[in-house]
């Protein structure tokens, strides 16, 4: 696998070691996934007025949240595959709001890093399909989530 992960810190408050955080947990989280071939992502990092204009204008949900996944590869009716042969997979867009990490760290008892990193899993979990629309599908993902922060060293 060869995964490519175009990182974007609008905030300009994370750090080299948080972001080289995010790069190698999601490497280890596509590797955890048995994803293969080339991989493409973004991470972007924004405010908290950025992110509820996102959600706003998507969603149509005027308030701010913690993370955001656009994923590509969803199937939908009528859509073309846009996983082409020879191509690289573009998975899609995570968005992830800074303010929420460190109130949400707070709120959990956890370090900003942790928050940080269940974030950017969980929006990557979005990015493959997961979702938790459903008290099954909930469990499922939050598990899986907490198999990849653990796996990767990333505990409470």
């Amino acid at each position: 696998m060869n995964l490519t992960i175009d990182l974007h810190d609008e905030t300009g408050t994370l750090t080299s070691e948080q972001e080289n955080l995010i790069t190698n947990l999601i490497t280890s989280a596509a590797d955890y996934e048995k994803l293969e071939g080339e991989i493409e992502l973004s991470i972007t990092f924004v405010d908290e007025k950025r992110i509820q204009e996102i959600n706003k204008e998507y969603r149509e949900k005027d308030a701010p949240t913690d993370v955001i996944s656009f994923a590509l590869n969803d199937e939908v009716d009528g859509e073309m595959d846009l996983v082409m042969e020879g191509m690289p997979n573009a998975l899609g867009d995570i968005i992830i709001s800074v303010a929420h990490i460190s109130r949400q760290a707070e709120e959990y008892g956890h370090s900003f890093d942790r928050e940080l990193g269940f974030l950017a899993v969980h929006g990557f979990l979005h990015l493959l399909g997961y979702d938790h629309m459903s008290e099954e599908d909930e469990k499922a993902m939050f598990s899986r989530q907490e198999e990849i922060l653990s796996a990767y060293g990333l505990t409470r």
